[in-house]
C-alpha cells in the first residue's frame, strides 16, 4: 500500500488488528528487518510498517533530515485517521518517533526508541570516524544526516509527555551516556540495557525485541 502526501509517497504494509503500532526501521533498511516479529506482534496489535523515504520501495530523496521523516510520519498517521498510535522506532526510527514526541505531542500514545542516539556525537567515535570516512568516498546522503544530525537537546526531550522506553545494546555502537541521557531528559521514561547485544542484534531476535515491545505495551495500553 502507499500514502502520498505532498511529493513524498511512503510504502507501508499493515498486519493484524488490534492497537495500532507503527513500527520504523534503521538507517539503510526497509520494512523487511521487522518480518520475523511482525508475525507475532500481528497477533495483538495492528501493525503498519512503514519504509521512511528513500528506503525500500518509498519515494527517493537526494538528501535526509530527521524533522523531515517526522513530518512524513505526522502526515501518515492524521492521514490515515490512527488514533494514538504506539511508535517503535529502530536507530533512525528511534530519532523520528522521539521527535514526533515533543513537535506533535498529542499523537502517540507510547513510544520505544531503540538504539536511538541525541546527536551525531552520540555515537561511539570509531563508528563516527568510520560513517565520515565512508561519506568521503561516497557522498551518500544517508550516511550525511548520521554524521550531522539530530539536535535532541533536554529541554526538547523534556516536552515528551507520553511513556517512553529507551533500549540499546551493552555493545551499541550508541554511547552508554547519551542512550542515558536520553533516559533521563524525558521524564518518567523507562531504560533497559540488553547485555550482551549489539546495536541491531536484539532487533533481528524476535524472541528478544517481541518480549520488550508486548510487556512494556501491554502494561500500558492493556489494562
Amino acid at each position: 500500500m502507499y500514502f502520498t502526501h505532498g511529493k513524498i509517497t511512503l510504502h507501508y504494509e499493515i498486519y493484524g488488528n488490534g492497537y495500532p503500532l507503527i513500527m520504523l526501521h534503521g538507517n539503510g533498511e526497509d520494512i523487511s528487518i521487522f518480518s520475523k516479529a511482525i508475525e507475532k506482534l500481528e497477533e495483538l496489535f495492528k501493525v503498519y510498517a512503514i519504509d521512511t523515504r528513500g528506503h525500500g520501495k518509498s519515494s527517493p530523496v537526494h538528501e535526509y533530515h530527521y524533522s523531515d521523516m517526522t513530518e512524513d510520519l505526522y502526515a501518515f498517521i492524521t492521514g490515515l485517521g490512527i488514533s494514538h498510535p504506539a511508535i517503535f522506532g529502530f536507530s533512525d526510527g528511534g530519532i523520528t518517533a522521539l521527535m514526533l514526541a515533543y513537535t506533535h505531542p498529542e499523537i502517540p500514545a507510547a513510544v520505544i526508541a531503540s538504539g536511538a542516539n541525541s546527536n551525531p556525537k552520540g555515537i561511539k567515535t570509531l563508528y563516527r570516524f568510520g560513517f565520515d570516512r565512508m561519506y568521503r568516498s561516497t557522498k551518500d546522503p544517508k550516511l550525511a544526516v548520521m554524521l550531522y544530525e539530530p539536535d535532541m537537546t533536554a529541554e526538547k526531550l523534556g516536552r515528551i509527555n507520553v511513556p517512553v522506553l529507551i533500549t540499546a545494546g551493552s555493545k551499541d555502537m550508541i554511547k552508554k551516556e547519551d542512550t542515558e541521557f536520553l533516559h533521563k531528559s524525558i521524564k518518567g521514561s523507562r531504560l533497559t540495557i540488553l547485555e550482551g547485544e549489539s546495536h541491531e542484534s536484539y532487533i533481528l531476535d524476535p524472541d528478544k525485541i517481541v518480549p520488550i515491545i508486548r510487556n512494556f505495551l501491554s502494561e500500558l495500553l492493556f489494562k
